[in-house]
């Protein structure tokens, strides 16, 4: 696995769902996989995730564990070579994570 993409959400259904998309219509050649960390939303984001984007990994919590305890979760599910923090009204451009991608295997 060469990139994971960690996103934490807390009551973002709608950008959620466009940022996910996003990473779909735009995805980098390289194996990546996406973490969701939901901080207990009321708002159907974890209903959306689960039904629009069954290949994310999901990590319910139920309360808000804050942002950071939130993205320790992810990060600790995570199996890439690279993490990428993303927030959930990111929106992922055409060839964005390949460049991340190309630059860390150039830099690190």
């Amino acid at each position: 696995m060469k990139l994971s993409i960690m996103i934490v959400s807390w009551n973002v259904r709608e950008q959620l769902h466009d940022c996910l998309q996003s990473i779909e219509d735009n995805a980098p050649k390289a194996e990546y996989e996406v973490i969701v960390v939901d901080n207990a939303s009321s708002d159907g984001t974890v209903d959306s995730v689960r039904s629009d984007f069954p290949n994310a990994t999901l990590i319910a919590n139920d309360r808000n564990v804050g942002f950071a305890t939130a993205n320790n979760q992810g990060i600790a599910r995570s199996s890439g070579t690279y993490v990428l923090l993303l927030n959930p009204d990111t929106v992922v451009h055409v060839g964005s994570l390949d460049s991340l991608i190309d630059f860390m295997d150039q830099n690190a």
